[in-house]
């Protein structure tokens, strides 16, 4: 089996400052340097390019995942989740390696030119290299990449999910948008955790926002409100428009006495009453 030789190492170790130079050009001119500061570049690239020769050294192979090249591939996963929290896709995250070929084969071309039996040898051998590295980068990138949207999906659910005080003793949460199993979670347990820090006797959940109730809507409202009950508090469902109340009616959905009212305003208004609150027209 080919192997990378020691003459190819040495031409990379006494070329460094040059496959930089012409390897930073090259990722400047694709676009993957796009938020990248020029310092940051320089270290990374000469970090990886020092890795890829004590890898050579140490007679590693192109096997990427053998215990030899930890180093790398740490340094990669770190490149990795930096791009991606800087928004680069995978094209340009993988375009960080891949640049780098085109310095590298001109070098050996260069270096092997009355042998270019060894030049085909060498050139495969450093391609088959890089493409292991690139291949790694671009798995790593599309994990660190899910994790960001999966943190910013939970964030965006948070924020879509606000519990307001209205009053002592009565909050209200807004609803907007479709209701699903994992948003239904995110929502009773922001708004039983106010009801604990609160104190609040009475909740209204506001569907005015959401654009239809169906028979799994109308299960996850229902959970939300056995919840609530449970937590020792009264709810209230405000927002119920003509066209959800007659939807509701031809599903044959039961809200098992949960009170409803068309507005928000109606269901403030019987919460403080409950409350024995009386809210009156200054003259």
């Amino acid at each position: 089996m080919a192997a990378l030789q020691t003459t190819t190492l040495d031409a990379i170790k006494k070329n460094q400052t040059q496959l930089l130079g012409e390897w930073s050009n090259g990722l400047d001119t694709s676009g993957a340097t796009r938020n990248i500061k020029e310092q940051d570049l320089k270290q990374q690239t000469t970090e990886f390019l020092q890795l890829i020769v004590s890898g050579i050294e140490q007679g590693n192979g192109s096997n990427v995942a053998a215990p030899g090249w930890d180093d790398i591939r740490q340094f990669l996963e770190k490149l990795s989740h930096s791009r991606a929290l800087l928004g680069q896709d995978s094209h340009q995250t993988a375009s960080f390696i891949f640049a780098l070929k085109g310095p590298l084969f001109a070098l050996l071309q260069n270096h092997y030119q009355d042998n270019p039996a060894l030049l085909a040898e060498q050139i495969w051998e450093i391609s088959v290299l890089l493409d292991a590295l690139g291949m790694h980068t671009i798995r790593t990138f599309q994990k660190s990449r899910e994790a960001v949207i999966k943190r910013q999906q939970e964030e965006l659910l948070e924020l879509s999910t606000p519990v307001v005080k209205l009053w002592d003793g009565v909050l209200a949460l807004p609803m907007i948008g479709t209701l699903d199993s994992q948003r239904t979670q995110v929502v009773m347990e922001s708004l039983l955790q106010r009801i604990v820090d609160t104190g609040s006797e009475i909740a209204i959940i506001d569907i005015t926002g959401v654009p239809t109730v169906d028979t799994l809507v109308a299960q996850h409202l229902l959970k939300t409100v056995t919840a609530i009950r449970l937590m020792g508090a009264d709810c209230i469902i405000s927002g119920v428009r003509p066209q959800i109340a007659q939807t509701i009616v031809h599903l044959g959905l039961d809200l098992q006495g949960v009170v409803t009212k068309a507005n928000l305003a109606d269901a403030l208004k019987l919460a403080l009453t409950r409350l024995g609150i009386t809210v009156s027209k200054t003259v």
